[in-house]
């Protein structure tokens, strides 16, 4: 976090490897939640969320159940980590990376298993108090802002917010058509968007530091402020090195 604050950010988004634990833990003790909210306060740097990313759709129920486990896990340890948001992410049926497209994504049935998932979820979040964030992410079964629109309204909770990432949102395409596909979505999604994400792409479709690619930054901000966003802008997929430089483009487009 101290590192975070001196590369020029005023905020992170937390992950649980960053205190030597696995990303979703088994346990998470009361020190180890405590020390968190510390590092937040002695570096200035306060938690807009945390990640609890696990495979929602696995084809394994197992493997779901386990994620719904380590999901409370997190939740139970929010309130005394300083932070009120768990990310998640909504899933595929490819068994080996939760990141990884697989053509049964589309299936009604994935969309079935991706509801039950999220009541669970959902219930979660509410013994808890916390909120849950999901991220139209191409490789998984909420892969458009259309598909996000579609469980927050099916699902009907208040513990729903939706993460933003322009990047996310196609692979390849023209300017116009970049932007186009963004001021979509943020009319889409504006009342329910609780973050937006910042990474690029590249003009091949690579994922790249924000500045490095082709996403029109200037136009997205644009577009979250004239919906009346106010919530936190967070950059990832960049390199420690990278970090000064991303933080500073960022604010000068925020400016």
């Amino acid at each position: 976090l101290a590192a975070v604050a001196e590369a020029g950010f005023d905020a992170a988004h937390y992950n649980m490897a960053c205190s030597g634990l696995p990303s979703m833990p088994d346990a998470i003790s009361e020190g180890t939640a405590h020390a968190v909210a510390a590092a937040s306060a002695a570096t200035g740097i306060p938690l807009t969320g945390v990640s609890g990313t696990y495979n929602m759709i696995h084809p394994d129920p197992e493997v779901r159940a386990a994620g719904h486990r380590r999901l409370e896990v997190i939740a139970g340890a929010c309130t005394a980590m300083g932070t009120d948001l768990i990310s998640l992410c909504t899933g595929t049926r490819d068994p080996d990376d939760q990141w990884r497209h697989h053509p049964d994504n589309a299936t009604p049935a994935a969309w079935r298993d991706l509801e039950e998932a999220m009541e669970v979820a959902i219930g979660i979040a509410e013994r808890h108090n916390v909120q849950l964030g999901i991220e139209p992410e191409l490789a998984n079964v909420v892969n458009s802002a259309a598909a996000a629109r579609r469980l927050i309204d099916t699902m009907g909770s208040d513990r729903l917010t939706v993460i933003l990432d322009p990047a996310n949102l196609l692979e390849t395409g023209t300017d116009e058509e970049r932007r186009r596909v963004v001021s979509e979505a943020v009319d889409l999604l504006a009342d329910c968007t609780g973050m937006a994400h910042a990474k690029d792409r590249t003009a091949d479709g690579g994922f790249t530091a924000v500045g490095q690619g082709v996403i029109d930054f200037a136009h997205f901000i644009g577009e979250l402020e004239r919906a009346g966003f106010d919530g936190p802008l967070v950059t990832h997929g960049l390199s420690a090195k990278d970090a000064p430089g991303v933080a500073a483009v960022l604010r000068d487009l925020v400016r």
